[in-house]
């Protein structure tokens, strides 16, 4: 095998020339894109870093609409734009995509509402005249849940309250709408305190179901025992109190209204928690009717008529309502083979207190209202029919102590217990006018009938005599008399001798009288004239 041949000496080579190192700068002009380049780039973070939230607001029609013009308000302050209105993909719906700003994106959860506001006339209330000329917007509603949420469906109206307003919704139970709308008052002692935010028909159509918004601090005067009643219009009834006139104010007259009180006999209780639910009365009258919920029902029987008696008319003791007739029926008796007809009355025990200096009484228990009750009955307390109102014949139902009624008590034992009666004002009219009638026929009226035509015959036959014999003798009297007075009259003439020798006498007494004074006066200075005569001139 041939040797390798062996590696070329290197160190016998020239040396290579080094090539010169080119000296490269960087140029001023190329700064300007790098710098642009940065503040594009920072630009783009930041835009996306400071991007807000993107939602999707579903609209039944784009009414007032307009992608890049719409705005989003919250309080009248711009929080985002409306960027696409599109159609739903059923073609049912539109659906507006909006961006908002990012410090926004805590408030979108689930009970967040939108709406669009736009110029509206409802009832009595304008609202949104502004938009004529600016154009629609969205409307907000922050939410107070924590679910967040991204999709949304705008209301149909703008809310009545936002829910970021103080006070409670409560929940109205009624048999019909009536003249009641979204926005009408609602009125304590004739304030508006809040309105009706919402109502809804029951799914059985037999009712409605109302949401009401009562304002902070008036919420706190609504508790269990407040009555709800329909203010609208005016309320006119004639009852067994008289004739009474209702009404809040004149935009209930117009628009309708709920006015609310707690009975001032009722218990003191807690302002009523949010969502509780109330009946809605007809009227005032009937919604404190039944002020309270402690009710003790009592049974009475009545001897006389029920006419004029309804259900609802008071139960009274001295003037002061204590409860109300519940129910009244007709029913046989078979024991006595009669038709009896049993009351039913409500009488509300909280009513009744013990006296004392206490601000905050308690109420008495159920033994303390029983052993009340049987004193009271012992007593002489009985239930008694009272006429109400005598124009309209309304009776009602009076509680009193007879003391002279005979003795009774109250079976607690039967239900429900029934408390004796006695007969009422009317009951004991009609026994007045039975008794004189049964005196009236007792009198012997046909002998006083008789002995009054033969009274008549004798004034008659009394009357004529007068007329025919004693009438010409007083006429032939009363002729002599005037002939007497003419006589008379003749004689006192100033040219008859009667008349002038009258006043020759006259004169003559005078003289007499003259003479008789003089006389006198002489005697008075000469007394001694009586013995001894009147002296001669020449002698004095």
């Amino acid at each position: 095998m041939p040797d390798a041949p062996s590696p070329p000496d290197l160190s016998t080579l020239p040396e290579a020339e080094t090539a010169p190192r080119s000296r490269w700068k960087p140029q001023l002009v190329w700064l300007v894109p790098l710098v642009a380049a940065l503040i594009g780039g920072w630009l783009a973070v930041k835009s996306i870093l400071e991007q807000g939230p993107v939602i999707d607001i579903v609209f039944k029609s784009a009414e007032g609409l307009e992608a890049g013009k719409t705005k989003v308000k919250y309080k009248d302050v711009d929080i985002g734009l409306v960027t696409a209105v599109t159609l739903s993909q059923d073609l049912r719906q539109v659906v507006a995509t909006a961006e908002l700003v990012k410090d926004f994106q805590p408030h979108l959860v689930e009970d967040t509402r939108f709406w669009l506001v736009k110029p509206r006339i409802s009832g009595g209330s304008v609202s949104g005249l502004g938009t004529v000329l600016s154009g629609s917007y969205i409307g907000v509603g922050v939410g107070k849940s924590g679910g967040a949420q991204k999709t949304f469906t705008a209301l149909e109206e703008p809310p009545i309250v936002q829910l970021d307003t103080p006070g409670r919704e409560f929940v109205l139970r009624s048999t019909d709408l009536g003249s009641l709308a979204m926005g009408s008052p609602v009125f304590f002692r004739r304030l508006q305190v809040g309105q009706v935010v919402g109502y809804q028909l029951d799914e059985n159509g037999r009712g409605m179901s109302m949401q009401i918004f009562v304002n902070a601090p008036y919420d706190r005067f609504v508790t269990e025992n407040t009555r709800f009643w329909n203010a609208s219009g005016v309320d006119i009834k004639l009852g067994a109190s008289g004739i009474e006139v209702d009404t809040q104010s004149l935009a209930s007259l117009l628009l309708g209204g709920v006015a609310f009180e707690t009975p001032e006999e009722s218990t003191a209780l807690p302002a009523a928690a949010p969502d509780t639910r109330f009946e809605l009365f007809a009227s005032r009258t009937q919604a404190m009717r039944n002020p309270e919920r402690d009710v003790l029902t009592m049974l009475l029987f009545f001897e006389e008529s029920l006419r004029g008696l309804e259900v609802g008319a008071p139960v009274d003791f001295q003037g002061i309502t204590l409860g109300e007739v519940s129910a009244i029926r007709v029913e046989l008796d078979p024991a006595s083979q009669r038709i009896v007809m049993p009351v039913e009355m409500n009488l509300y025990p909280q009513r009744l207190r013990l006296r004392s200096k206490a601000k905050d009484q308690p109420p008495l228990s159920d033994e303390a209202r029983k052993r009340f009750l049987d004193d009271m009955v012992a007593k002489g307390l009985r239930a008694q029919l009272r006429s109400g109102n005598l124009l309209t014949g309304q009776l009602y139902i009076g509680l009193d102590v007879f003391p002279q009624a005979s003795a009774a008590r109250i079976d607690w034992a039967s239900t429900p217990p029934q408390l004796p009666t006695t007969v009422g004002t009317l009951g004991e009219l009609q026994a007045s006018l039975q008794r004189v009638a049964n005196k009236l026929e007792k009198l012997p009226l046909e002998q006083i009938g008789a002995d009054l035509r033969q009274t008549l015959q004798t004034t008659s036959r009394l009357l004529y005599r007068l007329d025919t014999q004693v009438a010409p003798e007083i006429v032939a009297t009363l002729g002599e008399a005037r002939k007497a007075v003419d006589t008379a009259q003749g004689m006192m003439a100033a040219d008859e001798p009667l008349q002038q020798d009258t006043r020759e006498a006259i004169r003559e007494l005078g003289r007499t009288a003259k003479s008789l004074r003089a006389l006198s006066d002489y005697l008075e200075r000469h007394p001694e004239a009586l013995l001894w005569g009147k002296k001669k001139e020449t002698e004095r």
